[in-house]
Order: structure tokens, then C-alpha cells, then sequence
């Protein structure tokens, strides 16, 4: 059953949807409980990383039982879903945490209390088991990198953050600055946190737009696909978006018909640890010994590839 499905049912039925409880075989007699915490499920790459590892589990782990929760990008909700998933006798916790600092201390209380901890694509600040997902230092330099050859180090960009706090935004950001600090010419001229939502993203490029004339933004780097989609939006309505190369992250297949069609310059495959997520949290479950990282692969697309890729995405 599809995550959507869960939450809907669970809504009809007048339960709250913070806990949502999928076992795709109940016929063991002692079930492997692993939880699952994700910070929200308001965006398609979180629904996709969902429902791969829990249509993963349903095909090939039948002793498994895994309870979903949705922190509903609230890190509150978020804490107290995993305080929910211990009190359930879960073996161990997969969570991609809302923002690092404020799942810390529930994720060290887990780990404290004997619980198997797999953090997947976001982290905390605190050790944990093993952590899976993509590297977003190397993707924010490459996308510094990317736009400064665009613009032959010269021009003025608006960059549109993700959640305040989450290590992917602070690393993306933190790789891009990085990059593009060795080109003297190019400048960030306006920055705001969107939380990886479209619509926040393209109010703030509106706003950007009244503030600059034409010709003074030369590119735009979000944080992932749905705000430079935004952006792009934004841009379009304006008759701005000629003249302008606009970057994201994620690989979406909307934003990859993007790039094909020249109204995006790049975009990144972001791999949503789906099924790597659950298939590490099982071998952690049944004793096997795994690294304490397992870094997933990214790729850059822009016009060049973008055919190769066109509907590949989620």
C-alpha cells in the first residue's frame, strides 16, 4: 500500500496520521520492527523515498514490519514520532531528520537505548549506526563551478535555500560558496531559506524581480528542483528567463524536461536512498556488519544529457 493510501485511510478513519503503521507480512511470529522517520511527506523526492523502501520491504523482507511516521516538516512532530517508534519496540531507526540540531537529541537517546540508528540522506550531529545517502558538498561545488563557466565568472546570482538547519541546505550552500568564491566577479545578491517548496521559492524570485532590473540576475541556484521550477515559473511570467541559467537538485523528471528544453541549465540526479535505505537498515537488524557511511552517487545533467535521462526520475 502506497504511503498516500496509508495517510488517506488513516484520515478517513479519524486517526491521526503521525503514526502510520505498514507490515507487509504479519504471518512471523517474532517481527523484525524497524521505524521509519521521515521529516515530511509535502514533497514528491520525500513520497518517493517512502514508498521505494517500503514497496522494497513488502517484495523481499517478510519478517519485517515497518512502521512510517510523517514529521510533517515540523522538528517537534518529527521528535515525537521517534519517541512513538521506541516506545513500539523498535530494533532500528531509519530517519532522514528535518534539520540536524533539533532531531540530535532523541536520535542519541535511540542509540542510547540500544536502537540500531540508519540516517539517510540528512544527519545529526550525533554518531549513529551508519549513514546512506548522496554527497551534497561535492554537488553544491560542481553547481559553483557549473555556473561560473556559464557565466565566464562575471554576474550577479539569487540563491534559494532549502530548510534552515537540514545538513543538505548547509552543505549545498556551503559547497557552492566554496566554488564560487575563487571567481571575484560573481556575487550572490540575494539569498532566502523556501524550505524546498515551489511555491515559497517563486514569491521570492518574484520579489527578486521587482527588486532587479533586466539583465541584472544572470543565474539563479536553488537548493532542489521544485524551487528552481519556481524560479523558472517566476522568470517565465516575467519574461525574464532568457539570459538567466537556472540550477537545482534532485533529478525530478519535470525538471529534467526542463533542462531538455532549455528552460532549465542543470540538475542533479539526487538518489532518495530507496531501497539502499531499508536494505541497510535490515542487514543492521539481523547483525551484519556494514561501514558506518555508504555514499550514493550523483550526476549532473544539463542539455547535453538531458535526453539520456528523460523520464528516468521520479
Amino acid at each position: 500500500m502506497k504511503v498516500s493510501t496509508i495517510v488517506r485511510t488513516a484520515l478517513s478513519l479519524g486517526v491521526s496520521a503521525s503514526i502510520l503503521a505498514y507490515s507487509p507480512v504479519s504471518s512471523a511470529a517474532d517481527p523484525i520492527v524497524i521505524g521509519f522517520s521521515q521529516s515530511t511527506l509535502n514533497h514528491p523526492w520525500r513520497v518517493a523515498q517512502t514508498e521505494g523502501n517500503e514497496k522494497y520491504a513488502a517484495e523481499h523482507y517478510k519478517d519485517v514490519k515497518l512502521i512510517v511516521t510523517d514529521g510533517q516538516n515540523n522538528a517537534s512532530k518529527q521528535t515525537s514520532d521517534v519517541e512513538a517508534l521506541m516506545a513500539q519496540g523498535i530494533k532500528v531507526l531509519m530517519i532522514s531528520p528535518l534539520t540536524s540540531q533539533a532531531l540530535t537529541p532523541v536520535v542519541k537517546e535511540a542509540m542510547d537505548h540500544g536502537i540500531k540508528v540508519v540516517t539517510l540522506d540528512r544527519r545529526v550531529n550525533t554518531p549513529v549506526t551508519v549513514h546512506v545517502g548522496p554527497e551534497d558538498l561535492p554537488i553544491g561545488r560542481l553547481a559553483g563551478e557549473y555556473i561560473a563557466k556559464q557565466l565566464n565568472g562575471q554576474g550577479q546570482i539569487i540563491e534559494i535555500g532549502g530548510t534552515a538547519g537540514a545538513s543538505v541546505a548547509i552543505d549545498r550552500d556551503k559547497g557552492f560558496r566554496e566554488a564560487i568564491a575563487k571567481y571575484p566577479g560573481l556575487k550572490v545578491i540575494a539569498f532566502q531559506n523556501c524550505d524546498f517548496l515551489r511555491e515559497p521559492a517563486m514569491k521570492f524570485m518574484e520579489d527578486q524581480i521587482q527588486r532587479f532590473k533586466p539583465g541584472e540576475i544572470k543565474a539563479v541556484y536553488a537548493h532542489n528542483d521544485e524551487m528552481a521550477l519556481g524560479a523558472v515559473q517566476a522568470l517565465q511570467a516575467a519574461g525574464r528567463l532568457d539570459g538567466v541559467a537556472v540550477v537545482g537538485i534532485d533529478g525530478q523528471n519535470n525538471a529534467i524536461q526542463a533542462v531538455a528544453d532549455g528552460k532549465m541549465s542543470a540538475t542533479f540526479i539526487y538518489p532518495f536512498v530507496a531501497p539502499e535505505g531499508i536494505q541497510t537498515a535490515y542487514k543492521v537488524a539481523k547483525g551484519e556488519s556494514v561501514p558506518s557511511e555508504i555514499k550514493l552517487k550523483s550526476t549532473m545533467i544539463t542539455k547535453d544529457n538531458a535526453s539520456q535521462y528523460i523520464g528516468k526520475g521520479f
